[in-house]
């Protein structure tokens, strides 16, 4: 698992202090569902209540979202799992790992299909299928820079690996395009944005993000949805860049088209850093997390510069890896993301409202959430050797209980860490460790 080094706390007497509360916000949660009157239109066959409707509305319902419970976990990993990805169809769930295996999971009968050796040298930080190849295709990347491509077959076995790129540096995320095959995008510590064909010998490098010419450490990378040119790469500074990839041109304004940043961040001695930014599910917003600070929702219609958020959503705590965000369900009516406790938070969307948390990793900390593309399905993993799967099964909703309590921990926890800086990653993970071990014991002690 990659460690977030050398990233100072921001400072609190010149940002907004962490709250105790999950939102700012007091706009009540409202669910659009209706179980009785979406039910009796299935059976009747109405066309708006469809069986592809009535999946929509149940995955976008908040009373489902708050009865998420743990359907499965998929052992069989020896090391910390980082990457997670659903094949077109939902039906497999590919994992990446600390142990340089790729697994492939039929994951409704809890069990591995296959796995094979990933053929990098280093933690494999992202998997994903190739869409329209029968999922014969599987694209990774990790830290020792490479971007290898797996060639896999329709009776369950790997024919062999190659490499496709190389980073000067860790290579995080890869961006996948949602009309195309054969070419995707990847990012890396050198700053570097690759745009990689498979039909090609060479990749492509399109753009080196850079601000004041100081190269910025790229740790997320993805690809609007509805407009496949543009991306968005986030890193170590607290800018999130959108590009167009059809007219990069550095002399003109580095070939940005659009750039993002709380306004809170903007002009302060804060050292927070974007560890991942996603597009919402046609593209008109963008979600950025911030190591050691807040998760913030920008609107990707404005032009230009922005340092204007929409939603900012608090409670959970981002500071000993590179952690993702994600949306859920739909038409992203909500936010999710891991935490530092080992818990999953999900807020839903439109009044920041956490509307259901839960344990998902024995060791402390949640990296990676993948949603299924068409149920209302979840995919976690962490600094475990497992992936757990979550789905509504519960037959109660969340109480929420202990929520206050875990989010004052978060909070303190956020205010006391020690300074990160210029510490090596392996060690910061070790020392973050041992000080989250130490705390808790002393929480303990006193109650």
């Amino acid at each position: 698992m990659m460690s977030l080094s050398g990233v100072k706390p921001h400072d609190d007497a010149k940002n907004t202090p962490c709250t105790e509360s999950g939102s700012a916000c007091s706009k009540p949660v409202r669910d659009t569902w209706n179980s009785v009157f979406e039910v009796r239109g299935r059976e009747l066959g109405c066309r708006r209540n469809g069986v592809s409707a009535f999946t929509r509305k149940v995955r976008g319902s908040v009373n489902f979202a708050r009865r998420l419970t743990r359907y499965a976990t998929l052992n069989g990993h020896s090391g910390c799992v980082n990457a997670l990805h659903f094949n077109e169809s939902g039906t497999l769930l590919a994992s990446g790992s600390d142990d340089l295996d790729i697994h492939i999971w039929n994951w409704i009968e809890s069990k591995s299909s296959y796995s094979f050796n990933s053929g990098h040298r280093s933690n494999v930080f992202q998997c994903k299928f190739m869409p329209f190849t029968g999922d014969c295709h599987l694209v990774s990347c990790a830290r020792d820079g490479m971007v290898r491509l797996a060639e896999l077959s329709s009776t369950g076995t790997c024919r062999g690996t190659k490499r496709l790129a190389s980073h000067h540096g860790a290579a995080h995320k890869l961006a996948l395009l949602s009309d195309s095959s054969h070419v995707f995008y990847s990012c890396g510590e050198d700053a570097a944005t690759y745009e990689l064909d498979l039909r090609q010998e060479k990749p492509n490098k399109i753009c080196v993000t850079k601000e004041n010419n100081r190269k910025v450490e790229l740790y997320s990378i993805h690809a609007n949805p509805f407009k496949s040119h543009e991306f968005v790469v986030g890193g170590r500074d607290c800018y999130v860049r959108v590009y167009d990839a059809r007219n990069i041109k550095e002399n003109v304004n580095k070939g940005i088209v659009k750039k993002f940043c709380p306004k809170l961040l903007v002009g302060t001695e804060s050292k927070a850093n974007v560890t991942c930014a996603v597009y919402n599910f046609d593209g008109t917003e963008i979600l950025a997390s911030y190591n050691d600070e807040d998760i913030y929702l920008f609107d990707n219609t404005q032009q230009e510069i922005s340092n204007h958020h929409l939603h900012q959503y608090t409670g959970h705590r981002n500071s000993a890896t590179v952690k993702g965000v994600n949306f859920y369900g739909p038409k992203s009516e909500f936010v999710v993301s891991g935490s530092d406790c080992g818990n999953v938070f999900l807020w839903e969307k439109d009044s920041e409202q956490i509307v259901n948390y839960f344990a998902a990793d024995e060791e402390g900390v949640v990296n990676v959430l993948e949603p299924h593309p068409h149920l209302a399905v979840l995919a976690v993993s962490g600094l475990d050797h497992s992936v757990k799967v979550f789905m509504p099964l519960s037959e109660k909703p969340s109480a929420l209980d202990g929520l206050d309590e875990v989010k004052r921990k978060n909070c303190n926890e956020r205010e006391t860490a020690p300074d990160e800086s210029d510490i090596d990653s392996d060690l910061f993970r070790l020392i973050m460790n041992r000080w989250r071990r130490s705390a808790r014991r002393q929480v303990q002690q006193q109650q």
